[in-house]
């Protein structure tokens, strides 16, 4: 991972689909990458922020990879799952996403929270395992 991608305000768009950031380790790549994308473009029509436009040209600037051999499971075009190399494991996540918004706090309107949940047994047995070991540092 390059360390010029923490530095500063990290995007978090950028840190995953940059070639390198964590995209040389995502086994769905260009799944994921479009999934991405149209998220963003969503965004942008309804805001028309120059800043996520910018963000759009940039990343789509970024290689684009093949189809990856490893498919991931289809969620009937419901959920687009997320698959990280994490050692020798794959991880696969599914990402939901919470606006929160009112009519009157223009601020509020714009929070946007997208959480990570494990979307198979073996990458919820591998959390549980790395979060068991922090737990047991940071007790010692």
């Amino acid at each position: 991972m390059d360390p010029e991608l923490l530095s500063g305000p990290v995007n978090v768009v950028r840190l995953a689909l940059h070639p390198r950031g964590l995209a040389a380790r995502t086994a769905n790549l260009a799944e994921w990458r479009d999934h991405m994308l149209e998220r963003l473009r969503r965004q942008a029509d309804l805001t028309a922020d120059p800043g996520l436009i910018a963000l759009i040209e940039e990343v789509k600037g970024y290689p684009v990879p093949p189809a990856a051999d490893r498919r991931p499971e289809d969620y009937g075009q419901v959920a687009v799952p997320y698959q990280l190399l994490q050692g020798e494991s794959w991880l696969s996540f599914y990402a939901t996403t919470t606006v929160f918004g009112t009519a009157v706090d223009i601020t509020l309107s714009e929070l946007t929270l997208e959480t990570f949940f494990p979307a198979d047994s073996a990458t919820a047995e591998i959390l549980a395992q790395a979060h068991a070991a922090r737990s047991r540092a940071a007790a010692a």
